[in-house]
């Protein structure tokens, strides 16, 4: 099976899905004759032609709105916006209208439209580099997706194309270059399906983006001395699906969470709710999350990678949660 990139295997949906329905379009900024921002869509100007690679002006509402309504009539855009920070810009079109069009119309209207965008750090500073996923995943309506291999990256982004709800498809500006098999053959994952990343029965590991890969280290670490950690990768934040999360937990009794959010009112503190709700008789600590510092992201390097959780901090987590 090939190794490449989490960049080719996003370039690799994309192409492929162009080429099966020509239905798909993709638009945003600097995507076209640059390639966009990531490189992503480089060369496919010249393969495709500007009617189905269009560049727009530098207005994530008029982005967003015009994918909207071109999803409205039947076709299936793809919207690149350069960072997820640029959302804010769009969040009216967002919420508003692409999640609340399907349900508004009595289901007479569908929009089946894919916002992709680069969220997470990467010394880009504090209007950069936040990780926002929460606030569209709190949104009824919105498919959210953050997968964190290659794999998983080429399959849920053709399976977010062929959706008929609006997905908002987040890649960590940190993965890019991060490398995994991927089939050659056409493939689609579904969505709203977790994953059992590596099998364990002493603590739960649960994460997603990059904070799986950290995940998947620090238990690799800890086998070292002995711990065998289960870890689990959710891959999409809705709908979220906890059913192998509440599994592991009837074994392992400990559940770790990760996330390169802020703490406080975070993706953690749902999954936490949710295993209290649900697994309460199953465990034997209270849930322990990992999370970001509170504050905005800093630019200088150091003190950026101090901000921001990793291996050590999951790993330190996991021993405090077996005391």
């Amino acid at each position: 099976m090939p190794v490449i990139t989490y960049r080719e295997a996003l370039r690799q949906a994309l192409r492929e899905e162009m080429l099966r329905d020509d239905s798909v379009f993709i638009l945003g900024e600097d995507i076209a004759y640059y390639g966009g921002s990531y490189g992503v869509t480089k060369g496919f100007v010249e393969e495709f032609g500007e009617k189905r690679i269009k560049d727009t002006p530098i207005s994530e509402t008029a982005i967003i709105g015009a994918a909207t309504g071109a999803a409205m009539t039947g076709l299936r855009p793809v919207a690149e916006i350069m960072s997820f920070n640029f959302i804010l810009q769009a969040m009216d079109q967002i919420v508003n209208h692409s999640a609340k069009i399907h349900y508004m119309f009595g289901g007479q209207m569908q929009v089946p439209m894919v916002i992709r965008t680069p969220a997470g750090w990467s010394q880009l500073s504090a209007t950069h580099s936040q990780t926002l996923e929460l606030m569209l995943a709190y949104v009824p309506g919105l498919k959210v997706v953050m997968p964190s291999t290659p794999y998983d990256a080429k399959g849920l982004l053709k399976a977010a194309i062929r959706d008929n709800d609006p997905v908002i498809f987040i890649e960590h500006a940190l993965l890019y270059a991060t490398k995994g098999e991927v089939p050659e053959e056409d493939y689609v994952l579904p969505i709203g399906k977790s994953v059992v990343r590596r099998p364990g029965k002493d603590v739960t590991l649960v994460s997603y983006s990059r904070m799986a890969l950290e995940s998947m280290s620090a238990a690799e670490e800890l086998a070292k001395d002995g711990i065998d950690c289960e870890v689990i990768d959710l891959r999409c934040l809705r709908p979220l699906d906890l059913g192998p999360v509440l599994e592991s937990l009837k074994k392992t009794n400990r559940v770790v969470v990760a996330e390169e959010g802020w703490k406080s009112y975070g993706i953690g503190a749902e999954i936490s709710a949710r295993i209290m709700e649900q697994g309460f008789d199953d465990l034997d600590a209270p849930v322990k999350r990992v999370a970001a510092i509170e504050i905005p992201d800093p630019y200088n390097k150091h003190l950026e990678y101090q901000a921001f959780p990793h291996k050590a901090d999951v790993i330190q987590a996991v021993r405090e949660v077996l005391k």
